[in-house]
């Protein structure tokens, strides 16, 4: 999600949330994303996923295919971009790992534990580096 404040075009990432990335902050925040569920269409994914990580409705008339890039781990994520505000409330959904390790003990986690609209040149600091296209792409279709 992106929005234009003044003449600033500021896009809407999410800082991943539990002990991993507690501490970590340029690099590791991401655009909204998740896996798909067995042959679910990968725009129905990502409004899936907004909706679960940032408590999110996207109803936008209309998307802007970003493409995909693939991450260093190999994983695979395609993204759209559309035009919408956000109340700063957040509600995501949570994750269950054994924390601390070999502990025995589960502990539940938000799958996002902050979220914001950042500026590009913000972002290109912030998001995780394989996912600076989506932010170069995003810039030239709204030139």
């Amino acid at each position: 999600m992106y929005r234009i404040v003044g003449r600033e075009v500021q896009v809407l990432l999410a800082h991943p949330g539990g002990p991993f990335f507690a501490k970590k902050d340029e690099g590791v925040w991401t655009i909204p994303k998740g896996e798909l569920d067995g042959g679910e269409d990968a725009l129905a994914c990502a409004k899936r996923e907004l909706q679960e990580e940032i408590g999110i409705v996207a109803g936008a008339a209309s998307y802007v295919a970003l493409g995909s890039i693939k991450q260093t781990g190999g994983k695979l994520v395609h993204a759209w971009a559309f035009a919408g505000d956000w109340d700063g409330k957040l509600n995501s959904n949570t994750f269950e790992i054994e924390w601390p390790p070999r502990s025995g003990k589960k502990r539940s986690f938000p799958e996002v534990d902050r979220a914001g609209f950042f500026s590009i040149a913000e972002a290109r600091k912030k998001i995780n580096p394989a996912q600076v296209p989506f932010l170069d792409r995003l810039l030239a279709e709204l030139n």
